[in-house]
């Protein structure tokens, strides 16, 4: 097949001054890298088309694909993720990973645990504050996490993210308002064990790949996966196979479904006070990273090298392509 590549650089972002953190989601070139040469080595061509306004520019000069390996997570607005497959759906080109509508209710997530919570998949009771004054309504139990509605690699997530009172819990949802510019996610804190889940497929051929607890390692945010412990590797993945780790499996399993994600990506999964599992949001448009982004070493883990990952992917996706 000719498939293009779109993607955004995390480079052209921070030289048109985004900050560290506000360009943390996009991608390096070692990524873009691996993707091609895997791409490649399965007998494929690759075209590197870029972010969405390149994709434009392309679309308008009359380019098209098979298919398109589709790893953009845009700029703006809880759509962003969705706006490629959006664009490539009006023009009929058919793209890796979830479609328009999956990758916008996973963004945002609370819509995700609705979603999630009406096909009995357990999660904790969340509201979301949109302003101050919806802070004077709220009646949730303490402790509390707070964190933005519709971001990803763990931007907004720190230490302070967990609250115990109303006054820090005031304060974290401001300053979420104020930095993110989007609602808050104010979710019952879970106390216990943390697992991320990589999932291969879609629908009644999705399936497990691996299970990895979270640690955090010392000198990190000790109690939560912030984008500090994420961004500065002091988090850890280890390989789970217990009970607990098989039912986090089966959860993620379930939510995976009930959103209705495909190819490939994670569910996030933390343990309450009495031990069971919970959804804690879909990343179906998870990072590809060699030997960083959780999907790839949950992959690794099961015995799955970043090119299988690869090759898998696009399998998923090339059966739509013939089935069109």
């Amino acid at each position: 097949m000719h498939i293009g590549l779109t993607y955004d650089l995390r480079d052209d972002y921070l030289a048109r001054g985004f900050s560290d953190e506000e360009a943390g989601e996009f991608d390096v070139p070692e990524t873009i890298d691996a993707i091609e040469a895997a791409i490649r080595c399965h007998g494929h061509q690759v075209e590197r088309i870029g972010g969405i306004k390149a994709l434009v520019a392309a679309l308008a000069t009359g380019k098209r694909w098979d298919l398109v390996f589709n790893i953009c997570e845009g700029v703006s607005g809880i759509a962003r993720e969705a706006q490629v497959p959006a664009l490539l759906e009006a023009y009929g080109i058919a793209c890796t990973f979830s479609p328009a509508d999956v990758l916008m209710t996973a963004m945002d997530k609370a819509l995700a645990k609705l979603v999630v919570r009406s096909a009995g998949v357990l999660t904790p009771d969340y509201a979301v504050v949109r302003n101050a004054r919806e802070l004077q309504g709220l009646n949730l139990p303490f402790p509390l996490f707070v964190k933005p509605l519709a971001e990803g690699t763990s931007k907004g997530v720190q230490e302070t993210s967990r609250v115990g009172d109303r006054q820090a819990l005031t304060a974290k949802c401001l300053d979420v308002l104020k930095t993110h510019r989007q609602p808050a996610l104010i979710e019952t804190f879970l106390p216990g064990r943390e697992f991320t889940v990589g999932l291969l497929g879609g629908g009644g051929s999705a399936r497990v790949i691996g299970v990895s607890e979270i640690s955090f390692k010392h000198g990190g945010d000790p109690s939560t996966y912030s984008y500090r412990n994420k961004m500065e590797a002091y988090d850890e993945l280890t390989h789970a196979t217990d009970p607990v780790a098989v039912e986090a499996g089966r959860l993620a399993l379930a939510a995976w479904r009930a959103l209705g994600c495909r190819d490939a990506g994670r569910i996030d999964i933390r343990c309450d006070a009495e031990g069971r599992p919970n959804f804690i949001e879909a990343n179906p448009l998870a990072g590809l990273r060699p030997g960083w982004s959780e999907l790839a070493i949950l992959a690794e883990q099961a015995g799955m090298p970043y090119r299988a990952l690869i090759g898998a992917i696009l399998d998923e996706a090339a059966a739509r392509v013939r089935g069109a």
